[in-house]
């Protein structure tokens, strides 16, 4: 839902074996700069011989261990793979042999840590319930990153069981991870639940992370730390070794700092799964997202800014006028509309998600964590209680508790809740947006701009453009917009089922005539001046 220090790393010894190589890279000169790296320049380094991916994997681990680790301590990587340099080592010799996997090979990504690795890495959730748990095999999607030459660095931290334990949950903490940082003000919060992988893309810890979402989860960390995120439309990605909210809501996607890579790692991404039914066909729907990005994109086209998600903050709606004016000089005609029924299916979208949470969730462990002490939902609840002073020292589960009270999948209630949702947020909601304002895609502010994290309080997120596409299952591609006292906001594309591609060749179209991304600083706190 919308919803550090020195970590040590699962497997103590490869602390030992890693950082002195990291330490005798980060000193050999290398004139290389990782900082805001595209993959085409890091795929230009790899091919041209100036960098190997044992030293490009060096330059992300010297980052980390001097950012993340220490100096401003981000904490945002749970856990790095002690198998990174191997890994590396392997891609630079299939490299040598002329076997080149494609676009990712060689390629550090963070992989958030609640995909499954089948590993010497957790797959944790962000709970010490499942600390030190192997997965039984990887989700489809590291098979389909493995496949396409990339190199799994870690797994990054996130808003516990990816926000869905409370109500009150102060975003981007784990009782295993600990709190991830803002990179641009490090009082402020990142946002959630794929908290770990936004701020690590954000303070070039990788080029590349894949989150997951639920309701917010991609899009909203990825507006406050200036990155690219995609939601894709349900069913493009394989939710299998996925650690579950809710398979109606659920899904992967990429996080990144320009569309041309989001679009990179959307298509390694995609593929057809026979354990996940939702997936078949969906190679006949899926374009080249690469080929699919234009600078003139935007010319000839008309897009709807939703009036109902405006408002609310000073500084974004200046910002948000700011777009509308690039959007317009690029060729976008922009028509006034509204998103109909947005509120009818507040309540059904919670009911939909704790029933299925109950389902999934003991389904998942079965399959990929049968070694784990903790066998269901109720056993995870039991577990927190036992060991509240760690696990709960801020907040509760009582998301959990009322989860687990729920009926099965096939209770009236919980069908009738998902028909409301499906119903009022697809063709009465965002399908008809677009057919009565006869535009392609809908746009309006992500969000608001970073809040101080508060773990008495929790989050304080105010007007969010999330929820929708999250609830229709449609894709939304948030692109930075500018910010507001140094905190990045971001620009949302939201549209109908598989118009993925459409709503990058927008994102990419504004991206380029705009160039609003900025590195972060590590500011203690928000810019005055």
């Amino acid at each position: 839902m919308q919803r550090r220090t020195f970590l040590q790393w699962s497997a103590t010894g490869a602390a030992a074996l890693l950082l002195p190589r990291v330490a005798r890279v980060a000193h050999a000169g290398n004139k290389f700069s990782i900082i805001e790296a595209s993959v085409a320049d890091l795929q230009a380094a790899l091919t041209s011989g100036r960098l190997t991916a044992v030293k490009l994997t060096n330059l992300y681990l010297a980052r980390i261990a001097a950012f993340d680790r220490r100096g401003p301590k981000i904490n945002s990587v749970i856990e790095l793979n002690p198998d990174a340099l191997a890994l590396a080592a392997a891609s630079d010799a299939a490299r040598r042999a002329g076997n080149i996997a494609g676009p990712l090979h060689g390629i550090p990504v963070l992989i958030k840590d609640n995909i499954a690795t089948a590993d010497k890495m957790s797959t944790s959730a962000g709970s010490l319930a499942l600390t030190n748990v192997p997965a039984t095999r990887d989700a489809f999607l590291v098979a389909q990153l493995r496949k396409a030459g990339a190199i799994v660095l870690g797994k990054t931290n996130l808003s516990e069981w990816a926000n869905i334990r409370s109500s009150h949950s102060t975003s981007g903490w784990s009782s295993r991870g600990g709190l991830t940082k803002n990179p641009y003000a490090l009082d402020r919060n990142t946002s959630g639940s794929s908290s770990g992988s936004a701020a690590a893309v954000a303070a070039s810890f990788a080029a590349l992370a894949v989150g997951t979402e639920t309701d917010g989860s991609i899009t909203s960390p990825a507006s406050l730390h200036g990155l690219v995120g995609v939601k894709p439309t349900l069913g493009l990605i394989s939710r299998n070794g996925v650690v579950p909210i809710a398979h109606s809501q659920d899904t992967a996607g990429p996080m990144t700092r320009t569309v041309a890579d989001a679009a990179v790692l959307l298509n390694a991404l995609v593929g057809e799964d026979a354990r996940d039914a939702i997936t078949k066909g969906v190679a006949a729907k899926t374009p080249d997202f690469v080929k699919a990005l234009d600078a003139a994109g935007l010319r000839n086209t008309r897009l709807g800014v939703v009036r109902n998600f405006l408002g609310g903050h000073d500084g974004v709606t200046a910002l948000f006028d700011a777009a509308r004016k690039v959007l317009v000089a690029q060729g976008a005609t922009l028509v006034d509309c509204n998103i109909p029924n947005t509120d009818k299916y507040g309540d059904t979208e919670l009911e939909v998600l704790l029933c299925e949470l109950k389902a999934d969730l003991n389904a998942y462990l079965a399959e990929f964590a049968p070694t784990a002490s903790v066998k269901t939902l109720a056993d995870i609840i039991a577990y927190n209680q036992t060991n509240r002073a760690r696990v709960m020292p801020y907040f509760g589960q009582e998301l959990f508790i009322q989860a687990q009270a729920k009926a099965g999948l096939d209770s009236k209630t919980y069908l009738d809740a998902l028909a409301t949702n499906h119903r009022y947020a697809r063709q009465e909601g965002i399908d008809k947006a677009l057919r009565e304002a006869n535009v392609t895609a809908l746009i309006a502010p992500t969000s608001g701009p970073a809040w101080l994290t508060d773990l008495v309080n929790g989050d304080s997120f105010g007007t969010s453009f999330t929820t929708p596409a999250a609830v229709a299952g449609y894709p939304h591609v948030t692109v930075p917009m500018g910010a507001v006292a140094g905190l990045p906001v971001g620009l949302s594309f939201v549209g109908t089922a598989f118009t993925d591609a459409t709503l990058l060749r927008y994102a990419y179209a504004y991206e380029q005539a705009s160039k609003l991304r900025r590195a972060p600083n590590f500011r203690a706190t928000a810019a005055t001046t």
